[in-house]
């Protein structure tokens, strides 16, 4: 029996990324699919079946068992980087794009790809690092942000995953008094950034355009972003912050990014110098600054009012 919906591109995409369902998984997307007419003896069956009772792509992906992950894996091993916080129907676009040939796996900055297919392979390495770093603080934010209690809920896991083993944070902040606090390892690092957003209340609101993101590379390929932006609880806007990551990619993972040293500054209102905007906050430094401020050294050891 052939498929009445889906072309032999679309089946041999849809048959790839269904390998990365677990077995009981693949076996209760076939009976949803099917209304439980079909009974699969083993995995091949069960994808055979899918593929033969669905209409359309978009049906088949869209439905709940096909979770947003499944489908960001199977375009990461594509080779078609995603910003990591994309919505599942995003996922969904970029995939029926890949398969009706429309989208090319040699992109950097995949968010706009479509709009700079020309001027692509003319991007400057600092570009594409600044890319990277954009991309990186949109999907940081966003998932730090969904952890408040009355924040959007992100279909991504919080959690330590997101951080080297050996990570290392630095955190101080100046209201009245100045604080400094470290932290070592994925677990206390990722759990210090989410108490807070979840048990403090915070919510951050980063900087993008030109004065308050700086990106480069350290000559070990360590990736430093630092991004200026304004704290906020309620209505209230409490002061600005400055965070410097050093992301580090995955040697077994292609396009993935993880995080091994936060270095992170709040001062509230009352402690800001005369002068200094709370509206837009920018940084003093540029970024052949930002990678003399790392020189090889430990990341966490430094200030950014250095410059």
């Amino acid at each position: 029996m052939a498929s009445l919906g889906l072309s032999e591109r679309e089946q041999a995409g849809c048959r790839q990324l269904l390998e990365f369902l677990e077995t009981e998984e693949l076996m209760a997307l076939t009976d949803t699919v099917t209304n439980r007419l079909v009974h699969p003896e083993n995995r091949q069956e069960a994808i055979h079946a899918i593929l033969v009772y669905s209409q359309s792509v978009e049906e088949l992906l869209k439905r709940r068992k096909v979770y947003r992950e499944i489908i960001f894996k199977y375009l990461a091993a594509q080779g078609i980087p995603v910003p990591p916080s994309s919505e599942k129907q995003l996922l969904i676009d970029r995939v029926k794009q890949y398969w009706s040939g429309q989208l090319s796996t040699h992109a950097f900055g995949e968010r706009k790809q479509h709009t700079e297919s020309r001027g692509e392979s003319q991007k400057s390495p600092q570009d594409a690092i600044h890319d990277l770093g954009e991309e990186f603080c949109q999907w940081f934010f966003e998932l730090l942000n969904s952890q408040h209690p009355l924040g959007v809920k992100s279909e991504e896991r919080w959690g330590p995953q997101h951080f080297w083993e050996n990570a290392k944070m630095k955190f101080s902040y100046n209201t009245l008094e100045k604080n400094v606090e470290e932290y070592v390892g994925a677990e206390m690092v990722s759990l210090r950034l989410l108490s807070l957003v979840k048990e403090e209340y915070l919510l951050f609101n980063p900087n993008l355009h030109a004065s308050g993101l700086k990106c480069a590379m350290s000559r070990h390929g360590l990736v430093l972003v630092a991004v200026a932006g304004t704290v906020h609880r309620d209505s209230a806007c409490l002061g600005i912050f400055e965070q410097i990551f050093g992301l580090i990619s995955c040697p077994l993972r292609e396009n993935t990014w993880k995080i091994k040293a936060v270095n992170l500054k709040i001062v509230g209102q009352n402690a800001l110098e005369p002068g200094m905007q709370v509206e837009k906050p920018s940084l003093k430094y540029e970024s052949n600054q930002l990678q003399e401020l790392y020189d090889g050294k430990e990341l966490i050891a430094f200030d950014p009012q250095k410059f």
